[in-house]
């Protein structure tokens, strides 16, 4: 049991991560499907600067990497006023077609082994203290105020003095931040990069925020119960349930299953930030 509930919080905490990310860009009115393409990136550039550097500039490269796709996003979406869902799908495309390029280049495949790391349970640590840290912000503080405000009606925040711009600039700078650790974690709990190593753990992430009807603790909670179910699928792999062997594909499934079961039945009860999407 001891090791299920290790697993699991291992699993969940890259999703808990790029929730955070989510957070911080939708309450903003920032639609940002492009968590994937962030940490995958900062996945990319943290093996490629560990291998060099050891992991403590390999974690800053790998942050500072999803904070620049970060800023893309604001560019495209708050400057040229691109259609933020072509926006988010243009920075999953650089950041799968990128790290394939980049690690294929720039790191000696036959060398690289077992990457040096930082302890797994600092990313732990922050990923579980994050959600409180943001309920306490949104709620209690100015900044964090203005941040759902934008995100709720920037017109009104507009009329209210408020500029949307600028905060939503500060929302997707977290959401740099928040995705890089959870690429940077990826890295350091598997000990090496490999293409496409998120596995649409961007778009978990993004889905446990809906569920949670945008908001942090929720969130953790959502995330925490899909590392639970992906934890337990590897328990189960191969064991016979009332004398029947299920196909392994089946209890891979599980938690991708448990999430669209989820999906179907807590979006259309959530509210949806009135501002998102909006500019």
């Amino acid at each position: 049991m001891n090791s299920l509930l290790l697993q699991s919080l291992f699993l969940a905490t890259p999703l808990i991560l790029a929730a955070m990310a989510g957070y911080t860009s939708e309450r903003a009115g920032v639609i940002n499907i492009a968590l994937e393409g962030k940490m995958l990136m900062a996945a990319c550039v943290a093996g490629l600067l560990t291998a060099t550097h050891g992991p403590i500039v390999g974690l800053i490269g790998g942050v500072v990497s999803a904070v620049l796709l970060s800023l893309l996003h604001w560019v495209l979406t708050q400057h040229y006023n691109l259609d933020h869902i072509i926006s988010g799908m243009a920075i999953n495309a650089i950041g799968a077609g990128g790290t394939n390029f980049l690690w294929n280049k720039l790191s000696d495949l036959g060398r690289v082994g077992q990457l040096p790391s930082l302890s797994l349970w600092i990313f732990c640590a922050i990923a579980l203290i994050s959600p409180f840290v943001l309920a306490r912000i949104s709620s209690h503080t100015r900044p964090g105020l203005r941040l759902l405000s934008v995100g709720a009606d920037p017109e009104k925040a507009r009329l209210a003095g408020l500029e949307p711009i600028k905060i939503r600039l500060g929302g997707l700078l977290l959401t740099g931040v928040f995705t890089g650790l959870a690429g940077a974690f990826l890295v350091a709990n598997s000990g090496t990069f490999t293409d496409n190593m998120t596995a649409g753990k961007g778009f978990i992430a993004l889905a446990a925020l809906i569920i949670a009807g945008w908001r942090p603790i929720q969130a953790l909670i959502a995330s925490l119960a899909f590392g639970f179910f992906s934890a337990l699928q590897l328990v189960v792999q191969g064991v016979d349930l009332f004398g029947v062997k299920l196909p392994s594909e089946l209890w891979t499934a599980l938690p991708y299953v448990v999430t669209v079961i989820a999906l179907a039945g807590f979006l259309g009860k959530n509210r949806t930030p009135a501002g998102l999407g909006k500019a």
